[in-house]
This record gives structure tokens, C-alpha cells and sequence, in this order.
């Protein structure tokens, strides 16, 4: 089936792959909260946070940062907030070929597509694609903060799939980092994929199952490529 959309994993795909200091990050919050009790509660918040990430990959079943909190037993104001994605930041910004990327894709007429397993509103990550300048070359994005889902289950594929105005999930090609959530799960909804080996996954998130992708990109540029090679094997009319 020809390719009409590409849909994109967010971090460590779009983003470059950083490791993250998860227990800095949330005892920066932490002291924005409760400064006397912050390494306490700092811990309170790694561990719900880890609690849900592992929820979430055993069962395919969203979780948000509210939930975080309230796993916590703290109410967060927005100074603490703040804390948190300042915290986050560095991490959030767009790999350098993304944004030639994504314009490619959309001269030529494919649609653009985002789907992300995050804790984060979906505001959140439209805010994240204005700074880098690149909200208006993305037609639909699907945040499983905001759905029943995490990928892999193949509905929140079909979701995205269905935003797009795909009329079959085979027209879309998945693009991401993890074999499991984005390689497996695109799959299981019967769309190409191309995997982008760029991050350091731990061993606890790898997932029970695995699938070969259909192609492998070593860099985001090299995304255009396979697509390339793959029209070029579609028989002409």
C-alpha cells in the first residue's frame, strides 16, 4: 500500500535521546512543595511516577502527571509546576534535522502525524512545537495522556490513523525509537515501520515482545530514504 502518512513517537525519536535524571527532576519539584520534607516527597514522586510507567507498559492502560501527584498524596500549585517542566526543558527540544524533516514530508503532500505515550497534556506538547517552530507542519497528534491507551495498543494507533483521515492504518508508516511500544505496536495496527536506533533503553522497558521493523533510519534524514525506496518498489499504473 503507497505510504500517505508518517507518523512520529515524540522523545528520543523527534527529540535527541538524553538520559534523564528523573530523581533530580522531581527533587527540584519537591522543594517548591514542602522545602523541609523535599527529599521525602522527592522520593514520594519517583516512585508513583515509576509505578505508573510500569502500569502503563504491563496493562496499555494512560496515566497523567495528576495522577503522579495524587499517587503522592501532594497537591502541586503552579510554582511547583513550573519547577518541574523547567526541569524538563532541556530535554524537550526538537533533533536539528526534524524541522527540515517534517517540511519535506509536507511538500510532499504526506501527512504528519505525532503519537506519544506522556504523562503531559496534550497543551503541553503543542506549546513544546511552537517554540521549535514546527506546531503548523503537524496535521494530527494523538497523547495517550489524553486517551484510554499507551502503544502499543494497536487502538491508539488506529486513533491517530483515523485523525489523519486515513482510510486503512497500511497507508501510514510509524517512525520511533523503542521496539516494543512503536515497532511492535505499529505492526500489530498493520502499519510500516521504520525504527530510529537512537536511544539507551533500560532493561525494565523493553517490553516483552519485540518485532523486526520494516526498515531502520540511523538518523532522522535518513527517514526520507526509506520512504523514497519504498515508492520506488510500488508497480507503476
Amino acid at each position: 500500500m503507497t505510504i500517505k502518512y508518517v507518523v512520529f513517537d515524540w522523545a528520543g525519536t523527534l527529540t535527541p535521546w538524553h538520559t534523564v535524571d528523573l530523581a533530580g527532576i522531581w527533587l527540584e519539584t519537591a522543594r517548591e512543595i514542602d522545602p523541609d520534607g523535599a527529599p521525602d516527597l522527592a522520593q514520594r514522586l519517583l516512585r508513583a511516577d515509576r509505578d505508573l510507567a510500569a502500569r502503563c507498559r504491563d496493562t496499555q492502560c494512560s496515566a497523567t502527571l495528576d495522577e503522579v501527584f495524587r499517587a503522592a498524596e501532594v497537591v502541586p500549585d503552579g510554582t511547583a509546576i513550573a519547577a518541574y517542566r523547567r526541569a524538563w526543558e532541556e530535554h524537550t527540544y526538537l533533533d536539528p534535522e526534524g524541522a527540515e524533516l517534517l517540511r519535506t514530508l509536507r511538500e510532499r503532500d504526506l501527512g504528519v502525524g505525532v503519537l506519544s505515550n506522556t504523562l503531559w497534556s496534550a497543551e503541553w506538547h503543542h506549546e513544546i512545537f511552537e517554540r521549535d517552530g514546527v506546531h503548523d507542519l503537524i496535521d494530527a497528534a494523538v497523547y495517550s495522556s489524553e486517551v484510554p491507551w499507551t502503544k502499543p495498543n494497536p487502538l491508539i494507533f488506529e486513533l491517530i490513523a483515523e485523525r489523519l483521515g486515513a482510510d486503512n492504518p497500511g497507508a501510514c508508516a510509524f517512525v520511533g525509537d523503542r521496539l516494543f511500544e512503536d515497532i511492535y505496536g505499529a505492526r500489530q495496527a498493520r502499519m510500516r515501520t521504520i525504527w530510529v536506533p537512537h536511544s539507551e533503553i533500560p532493561d525494565e522497558e523493553l517490553g516483552p515482545d519485540s518485532a523486526e521493523p520494516d526498515a531502520t533510519a540511523h538518523t532522522l534524514k535518513d527517514v526520507l530514504t526509506v520512504l523514497d525506496s519504498w515508492a520506488a518498489q510500488q508497480p507503476s499504473r
